[in-house]
């Protein structure tokens, strides 16, 4: 006699395993490429309990991002003793070694999320908590216009410089944190702040 065709959970580990294997799909497959029956197929559960736990395909995307994300924000956390270039080099290197071991699945991501409002608010989220964490270490307090905006255009830029390197391979990773280290101190020093990053603010590798 055949067994059932999933087993039973509660709320909390069915949500936890769905957010896991929309990791996984994501990873493997564009957004497009996914419908709410196929995710729900390779769950072996069926579409209306998968509707029961997230509205539709999007919002699904966003749980699964907002999931990762955290996981993220977790490995990246600086150390609040060490000096603020030694934070973000640290950071930055947790960062870059995590992309580095899901390139393909970072590189679907960001896309896909590109043309869904719903992920893009959530992009938007981490990009804001970053540049207020990394302005947080470089000046206490409420940082000059040219500063808040320096900081927040280079994440637009290492988002970009990240894809490049994802899809052409050919920067080791050390190489690519000096860039991005260096185009940071650029943008700070343009912004007059040349200070911020400390003496040894130079590019510097992981």
């Amino acid at each position: 006699m055949a067994g059932p065709a999933y087993t039973r959970l509660d709320v909390d580990e069915r949500r936890r395993r769905l957010l896991d294997l929309g990791a996984d799909l994501f990873a493997r497959f564009s957004y497009d490429e996914l419908s709410m029956a196929t995710i729900a197929r390779e769950a072996g559960i069926s579409k209306a309990l998968l509707y029961h736990y997230f509205p539709g395909k999007q919002a699904y995307f966003a749980a699964t991002l907002e999931e990762k994300a955290a996981e993220l924000a977790a490995l990246t956390e600086p150390d609040p003793a060490l000096p603020p270039v030694e934070q973000l080099t640290g950071s930055l290197a947790a960062f870059l070694g995590w992309v580095e071991a899901n390139r393909e699945a970072y590189g679907k991501l960001v896309r896909s999320a590109a043309a869904i409002s719903e992920v893009r608010e959530v992009v938007d989220r981490v990009r804001d908590a970053t540049s207020e964490r990394i302005l947080a270490g470089l000046a206490p307090g409420t940082p000059a216009p040219a500063l808040r905006s320096a900081v927040r255009a280079w994440l637009w830029f290492m988002d970009g410089a990240i894809l490049d390197w994802v899809e052409h391979g050919d920067l080791t990773r050390e190489q690519l944190q000096g860039l991005l280290l260096g185009t940071l101190l650029g943008a700070v020093t343009a912004a007059g702040e040349p200070g911020a990053l400390g003496a040894a603010g130079g590019p510097a590798s992981g």
